[in-house]
């Protein structure tokens, strides 16, 4: 079947006539827009801001990446998950990353590669994620926050791509995806991703 596109016909984008925040947190706000649509139709749209995160795929020299497991209040569940945490006021991408690494998996790295960005969930919520690989790793005391409740647990990177279901976050496995695709690359000679 030939590829379609399904752009749609026209690139105006709908223009925001109201919004008002409705909740101020410590890390998300809420808000609820009016929009206008090209049709002149005006919609509500609740949207989530969110200051933005890092996700860090941390892969040993034998092929392991390095997962936490978190109970999740939102979902209700414990979950395994790739360390991962929010960009601070003024604070790079990979400063957030090397931070998070060390504070939730006692873990510094001698090597980073940018893997790309994506949104986490853009139907809602303005989030976007960095995922980074880290290599050369080196066992340090981990600091995690008072409210963490963090266990360390190592898959090789083979397992989990194999059945990713046992990781159902939807960061780690973009990130376990994006680390695959640039392996792969490496491998050809043809990594995009630069070492930081």
């Amino acid at each position: 079947m030939p590829a379609r596109d399904v752009t749609g016909s026209s690139d105006i984008r709908p223009e925001v006539v109201a919004s008002r925040i409705v909740h101020r947190g410590r890390v998300v706000t809420v808000r609820v827009d009016d929009v206008r649509l090209p049709d002149g139709q005006i919609v509500v749209r609740e949207v989530v801001d969110h200051p933005g995160a890092v996700v860090i795929a941390a892969l040993d020299a034998n092929g392991y990446v390095t997962l936490v497991r978190q109970y999740r209040h939102a979902v209700g569940r414990w979950l395994l998950e790739l360390p991962a945490g929010t960009l601070e006021p003024g604070e790079e991408p990979l400063q957030t990353a090397v931070r998070e690494l060390r504070e939730e998996a006692g873990l510094v790295a001698g090597r980073w590669d940018r893997l790309g960005m994506f949104f986490s969930s853009p139907g809602f919520l303005r989030e976007e994620m960095h995922a980074f690989l880290a290599r050369d790793l080196r066992i340090v005391q981990a600091e995690p926050e008072s409210d963490e409740d963090i266990t360390l647990v190592s898959r090789s990177l083979a397992d989990l791509l194999r059945g990713p279901d046992s990781v159902p976050d939807s960061k780690s496995l973009a990130t376990l995806l994006l680390v695959e695709r640039h392996l792969a690359a490496e491998a050809s000679g043809a990594s995009g991703a630069g070492g930081q």
